[in-house]
């Protein structure tokens, strides 16, 4: 079995998010500023954002607007647009990105390694050969090739072009 070790997240993953004023994601869901937080798509109940701390380039989160924590309480409406999101958005990225695959899921609950466990959100992220190297496990430094900004920008103009 290989390991996804990805040490320069641990100071995120192991902060104390107490200290945080609210919720970040209802806060970009409330805010409505979109290229400020690199969001990348809204729907009814759902919506696309950039995740700011990538495993990877392009690695996006899907996540329901109602701050619930688990699969099990979002509504058969949130689910199917969720879902529908989650393809949505990984056609999107095979057009921007073209990687070799995916790794697709949700952490449910701290000790599962959710840094937000208390909002429901699923990752995905873009996946290369050779996308993990020596750096990040030797340097604790992860390079990421594309500026949020850049990658942001692709995405949007890929969206509207596909509705």
């Amino acid at each position: 079995m290989q390991k996804l070790w990805a040490p320069w997240r641990e100071k995120y993953v192991t902060k104390d998010i107490r200290h945080n004023k609210g919720c970040v994601f209802c806060r970009i869901h409330k805010e409505k500023k979109d290229k400020e937080n690199f969001v990348i798509v809204r729907k009814e109940y759902c919506f696309v954002v950039l995740n700011i701390y990538p495993y990877n380039n392009g690695h996006t989160l899907i996540l329901p607007y109602r701050h619930v924590n688990d699969i099990s309480k979002l509504k058969k409406a949130e689910k199917l647009e969720l879902y529908d999101l989650i393809d949505e958005t990984r056609t999107l990225l095979d057009d921007v990105l073209q990687p070799g695959g995916y790794n697709i899921g949700c952490n449910l609950g701290r000790i599962a390694g959710a840094g937000y466990p208390g909002h429901l959100h699923f990752h995905i992220v873009p996946r290369w050969s050779g996308d993990v190297n020596f750096m990040p496990v030797v340097g604790q430094t992860k390079v990421i090739s594309q500026s949020l900004q850049i990658l942001y920008k692709q995405l949007i103009h890929a969206y509207k072009n596909r509705h």
